[in-house]
């Protein structure tokens, strides 16, 4: 971004580049730290006199930067990580946290290796949200579907129940929330079965279009979204809350995630601390 105000001498015109680690800043409160002496109401005059200007354009005084970067991309370089491959896009924009007071820029989507051309990055978590497709909508839902047992290729499995098939149907009911997303190819969920129904979270994420990651038995075992991913399933029972059986208030316990969805998650860029053992 770049700031523009004019001299009073003159009327001589002087850019300002303004750094990746200020970018976020309100255009007032920079003004504030490089030009104190410029007062509040002296500054709103000159923006309404359209003397200052960012990027060429008229500004205001709760003006930022955009909250996107775009990267023309060289052939060669991985956008993610994985096996073997140390260099990536993904891997530089970990180490600019600093430069985005604190928040850490956002792939928004994916390019092969071999690939040139746009690279659209989120510069916070919100932008990215806010850009991110391919994800369960809304962020926080129910999904109530009656399954039926059925046969398949692979083994037994379980289906959306059809019109006419009440009376074998399993009644079967799930919440669920984004807690974190890649761009748009995955989100990092959290599912809460109310019944418990065989299959019932892999089919109820198939369902509603969004198989877990490694399920080829409920369409998850295509199109990963990275290279290297390890092709298991990506569906750990984290917490487990029950009354104990003693009547002595109640049994909670928790698991790690196993080491192939922790490579994973390190792959996507996600922090699995984020989601600590002792959230609800």
């Amino acid at each position: 971004m770049t700031a523009a105000r004019e001299k009073q001498a003159g009327a001589k015109v002087e850019a300002i580049t303004v750094t990746a680690a200020e970018s976020e800043m309100r255009l007032d409160r920079w003004f504030r730290a490089h030009f104190p002496e410029v007062g509040y109401s002296y500054l709103q005059k000159l923006l309404r006199s359209g003397q200052v200007r960012v990027d060429s354009k008229r500004a205001e005084a709760n003006a930022r930067d955009d909250e996107v970067l775009v990267l023309n991309k060289p052939a060669g370089i991985a956008v993610q990580g994985g096996t073997g491959t140390k260099r990536h896009i993904d891997g530089i924009l970990a180490g600019m946290a600093d430069r985005f007071g604190g928040e850490r820029p956002r792939l928004v989507h994916r390019l092969d290796r071999d690939t040139s051309g746009v690279l659209l990055v989120a510069k916070t978590r919100n932008a990215a949200a806010k850009l991110g497709k391919g994800v369960p909508s809304p962020l926080q839902g129910k999904v109530e579907a009656a399954l039926v047992k059925a046969a398949g290729p692979d083994g037994d499995r379980v289906r959306k129940a059809e019109p006419g098939e009440q009376k074998e149907a399993m009644h079967a009911t799930t919440h669920y929330s984004v807690i974190d997303r890649v761009g748009r190819k995955a989100a990092w969920v959290s599912l809460k079965p109310v019944t418990g129904r065989q299959h019932q979270l892999r089919a109820h994420m198939s369902i509603i279009g969004h198989p877990i990651v490694g399920d080829p038995k409920y369409e998850g075992g295509l199109d990963l979204p990275a290279e290297n991913m390890d092709a298991k399933l990506h569906l750990h029972a984290r917490r487990l809350i029950i009354p104990h059986p003693a009547g002595r208030g109640k049994i909670d316990v928790s698991a790690p995630l196993p080491a192939h969805m922790l490579r994973t998650w390190d792959l996507l860029g996600l922090d699995a601390s984020r989601y600590s053992s002792g959230e609800t």
